[in-house]
């Protein structure tokens, strides 16, 4: 979106999208008109379209055949797409549904209850609000969302009262199936296993647990759940209830991503892409919106230490220069919330320039 400041009040008062479409609501309001290019959409049942599939079973197996296989496909995938599902990855679907549910609850809580938790700090263990950053804005998200640092330092919701049992389960499955997946990117990179993880310090790595609220839109061409973005981390890894609203951009085209249920959703982010000198991108996606009922997505990103800088791999240069400069994870989450981040895409900010 243009680079341009929305005069707006500070976050606190404007009204949540649930507050908004709890009223008689027929056309979207003028300042969360977003108008989309109807001819950039790709054909999500075309073969070409569908996201590649890693069978996480065969990616732990104690058969070297099964694994080397698996290694292949997902170093493939993050080259190629950047987007993959995962299956047979362990996480309960009960337990995955019950997060969804858990969200859900927090964003049906009356207004004033949700209200302590808002907050405009980057770092705040746990947040929610609406939009994406309104006093910057140029067109207002139809979504509001919740977000809660889950490590390296545990953090939970008191209300609804299930949240915190059933995040902190979730939250520590997820980031088990993040690990591996983590150890088999490395290895397609013909690296050590633990190589991405220990220069990372994923030991002290971030993880939240992001939950977006997008409620059903009386015309969902004319507004957006979220605009096109790439994401600042290592892995994302997301889930959703059974409304569908994720969009990737491939081959120039966005396809909405069709996943079977229980898998998770993942993409490679921005870290990953500069650890690996743009050989696995960082894809560009957004979240659209329906007239038909409200999508729940729990979107979990994992990114390094927040004192530390990823850099462009020295064993995968392969004679080539380096093409970024490094920056902690805490200032590059922190330039991709601010409006620098309007006027050009963050990992253009560390790109070298070719002399």
């Amino acid at each position: 979106m243009a680079p341009t400041t929305a005069n707006v009040a500070d976050e606190a008062k404007v009204a949540s999208i649930k507050t908004l479409t709890g009223t008689e609501l027929n056309a979207v309001p003028s300042e969360y008109t977003y108008v989309k290019n109807p001819n950039d959409h790709g054909d999500a049942s075309a073969p070409e379209h569908s996201i590649p599939t890693i069978d996480f079973a065969h990616l732990t197996s104690s058969s070297p055949e099964l694994r080397s296989k698996a290694i292949e496909e997902l170093g493939r995938a993050c080259q190629e797409w950047g987007f993959f599902q995962v299956i047979n990855h362990g996480v309960p679907e009960s337990l995955m549904k019950s997060m969804i549910e858990a969200c859900h609850k927090f964003f049906e809580l009356p207004e004033e209850e949700k209200k302590e938790f808002q907050s405009r700090t980057l770092l705040e263990p746990i947040k929610c609000g609406t939009s994406f950053n309104v006093a910057i804005d140029k067109v207002r998200l139809w979504r509001d969302y919740l977000k809660v640092i889950a490590h390296p330092e545990f953090h939970a919701l008191h209300k609804p009262a299930e949240y915190s049992d059933v995040s902190f389960e979730f939250s520590k499955q997820t980031r088990q199936v993040a690990t591996e997946l983590l150890s088999g990117i490395s290895e397609s990179l013909g690296l050590e296993a633990e190589y991405i993880a220990k220069a990372m310090n994923w030991d002290r790595g971030m993880q939240i647990l992001a939950a977006n609220y997008y409620p059903a839109c009386p015309q969902p061409d004319l507004a957006i759940g979220i605009p096109p973005h790439t994401d600042h981390g290592l892995v994302t890894l997301l889930i959703q209830n059974d409304m569908g609203g994720l969009e990737v951009q491939h081959n120039g085209q966005w396809v909405l991503v069709d996943c079977a249920p229980g898998s998770f959703v993942v993409n490679i982010g921005d870290q990953m892409q500069i650890l690996t000198n743009d050989k696995y991108k960082s894809v560009w996606h957004r979240a659209v919106v329906n007239n038909r009922a409200t999508r729940i997505s729990i979107a979990v990103p994992h990114g390094p230490a927040l004192d530390t800088a990823a850099l462009p791999i020295p064993e995968l240069l392969g004679g080539e220069a380096p093409k970024y400069i490094g920056m902690s994870y805490e200032e590059f989450m922190e330039l991709q919330a601010s409006p620098a981040a309007y006027m050009m895409p963050c990992l253009d900010h560390l790109r070298i320039k070719a002399e």
